[in-house]
């Protein structure tokens, strides 16, 4: 692409939303939601895992459970070259898989390229379109750029990937083409249980955790999780490479800034 081609960017969606609009900011309070995280669990005392679980809502309410999983990539930071990042749609109607159009992705902290390599391949399987309607409002890829620009050093480019009604082991197919090695980083967005009082709510995360860390995938369903398609395939894969499965944080908005009487939940998990 030479500086004459006009790149399509698809402009954030949830920026003064979800997380804040302005960039220093925004950079700023990711920088002290990882502190934290770093505090209470040193990453350098962990191997770093080849794939995460973080959840997708308002900074406010989620982020130091997300922080929690980002911080374990610190010691990557240098490594990582590409992130494949698989989420739910909430906003459109998605059978299959969906990749979007544009070359690139920004948030306040700027843009992010897309790796057409990598959507080119996926584009030979029958499951995977490309699709930018439910990309256009959708939240639970774009709320972890800002995470991801801030942990990694620049360079890096995105594979981002809606994941809509899909078997588990489509899921886990897509990403055994994409894995790769240590260059290579996946991230699944999902949040857990909504909506229920803060008991129960912790009483059915806590069952799903349980199943996510045992790897039992087929416990793993939409109520419970949001993003239970694209977690199910990762869960897959991760059984098929015989790889561990950690919980880092389980907590939820009831814990961070929500009243008790109707909350939804977060889990963070490693995966290596």
């Amino acid at each position: 692409m030479n500086a004459h081609d006009h790149i399509r960017v698809r402009p954030p969606a949830v920026a003064g939303l979800f997380y804040p609009g302005d960039a220093a900011e925004l950079e700023a309070l990711v920088r002290a939601e990882l502190a934290a995280a770093v505090r209470a669990d040193d990453p350098a005392s962990h191997r770093p895992p080849h794939a995460l679980v973080a959840p997708h809502a308002g900074y406010v309410y989620s982020g130091p459970i997300a922080a929690s999983a980002y911080a374990r990539v610190l010691p990557r930071r240098d490594e990582v070259e590409r992130v494949v990042l698989l989420g739910p749609n909430h906003r459109a109607p998605l059978r299959g898989m969906a990749v979007p159009s544009v070359d690139a992705m920004a948030t306040p902290l700027g843009t992010v390229p897309i790796d057409d390599g990598a959507r080119r391949s996926l584009l030979r399987r029958r499951d995977v379109v490309v699709d930018d309607r439910p990309h256009a409002a959708e939240h639970s890829l774009e709320v972890h750029l800002p995470f991801l620009q801030v942990v990694l050093a620049p360079g890096w480019t995105l594979v981002p990937v809606l994941v809509g009604q899909t078997t588990a082991e489509q899921v886990a197919d897509l990403l055994d083409g994409l894995w790769g090695g240590p260059e290579t980083l996946v991230v699944v967005s999902t949040d857990l249980s909504h909506y229920h009082d803060h008991d129960t709510a912790r009483g059915l995360d806590a069952a799903t955790a349980a199943s996510v860390v045992a790897g039992r995938w087929d416990d793993v369903v939409p109520d419970r999780a949001c993003g239970a398609f694209p977690l199910r395939g990762l869960m897959v894969e991760a059984r098929r490479r015989a790889l561990d499965v950690e919980l880092l944080d389980l907590r939820n908005s009831g814990d961070t800034a929500g009243g008790p009487s109707r909350v939804v939940g977060y889990g963070a998990f490693a995966v290596g």
